[in-house]
């Protein structure tokens, strides 16, 4: 079968999401009968395209990353996102715009649109999940559709479906982890005598913090993955501004070094524990010791554990290897593996 795609966004993550794609057309085609074509793509500062018989989408790869328009490409005129969609005829559509913690626009009214037009979404942002999970969920199945989202918490790791699949009837009492690659690296750097300035522009030379790190120094990013889970696996809507989290600009090389040399380190530490039918959460940084799962998560590493009322602390971690920092690739992975878990 032959599915149509829109890209709502192209940045770094939609782009390698595309050369992923491209890279694995030939599985696709022999193991599940499965071509592609681009029919839709949506940037934020290269313009709009359309071709329902398809893109070309080397072209447009090329002409983004010199920093061009992509709209000499489209056969159709269309100015802006929601119209990329109408036009497309897509059966997919992956959006990936920038997240808003606050409302989750535009993100929300691009996949309302998808699943008016019958389309499956697939998204790796996280304002969506957090601010319409249960609207979107309800329209995906009323339209026969599906709402996929793996990558909105560690990349790539499969978190959302593996506690989904794999513990049925189980009641999660509590989450807890590191979600944040970018304040575990500038952390552990500080910890090796880094400066959390120059920790800083480190974190952003690897392309793991933006311009503006804000979201990521001061927890957002962060409580939004916490409000998500909640949300989604302990069937409780939550915000981030609810999750209210505290971030790391106050922790100081001094104190790093007073926690080192008692065998301690801080981390910014994630939870959400189900006390009789409410869910307490928070977003702070901790000292913890080596008896702890995330003393040993340095640099990029990232982990989630789950407690259950019937398995205690089952963990899954994403462990940085050596030359890799992790980032977009990985969460290309994760959109990929919904597209697949959709059309096989």
């Amino acid at each position: 079968m032959h599915y149509k795609l829109a890209l709502i966004g192209f940045g770094n993550v939609a782009r390698a999401l595309t050369r992923l794609l491209i890279r694995k057309q030939d599985l696709l085609k022999s193991q599940y009968e499965v071509t592609f074509s681009f029919t839709g793509i949506a940037t934020g500062k290269h313009g709009f395209a359309v071709n329902p018989n398809g893109l070309d989408i080397q072209k447009a790869l090329e002409l983004v990353e010199s920093k061009q328009s992509i709209s000499a490409l489209s056969t159709i005129p269309v100015g802006d996102s929601l119209a990329v969609i109408d036009n497309s005829q897509a059966d997919i559509m992956f959006e990936n715009s920038p997240v808003n913690t606050q409302t989750g626009q535009p993100a929300l009214d691009h996949i309302r649109k998808a699943f008016d037009l019958n389309m499956h979404a697939i998204t790796a942002n996280k304002g969506p999940v957090v601010h319409g999970y249960r609207e979107l969920t309800a329209l995906a199945k009323s339209k026969g559709r599906q709402f996929k989202f793996e990558s909105t918490v560690l990349g790539g790791a499969p978190v959302f479906s593996v506690y989904r699949e794999a513990f049925p009837l189980a009641e999660l009492t509590s989450i807890k982890g590191i979600f944040n690659a970018t304040t575990n690296v500038i952390l552990s750097l500080m910890e090796n005598g880094e400066t959390y300035e120059n920790a800083v522009v480190y974190a952003q030379s690897i392309g793991l913090a933006e311009t503006d790190p804000t979201n990521d120094v001061d927890g957002w990013d962060a409580a939004i993955k916490v409000a998500a889970l909640v949300t989604v696996l302990m069937d409780t809507p939550m915000t981030p501004q609810q999750v209210n989290p505290t971030g790391i600009r106050g922790i100081t090389s001094e104190m790093i070094a007073n926690a080192k040399a008692e065998g301690k380190r801080y981390k910014l530490v994630c939870s959400a524990e189900k006390i009789g039918d409410k869910v307490e959460a928070s977003v702070a940084p901790q000292l913890v010791d080596s008896t702890s799962p995330l003393y040993g998560m340095m640099n990029s590493s990232t982990g989630i554990t789950f407690r259950t009322d019937v398995i205690l602390d089952y963990s899954i971690v994403l462990s940085e290897k050596p030359g890799m920092k992790g980032g977009p690739v990985e969460t290309a992975y994760g959109l990929f593996a919904d597209f697949v878990n959709i059309v096989k």
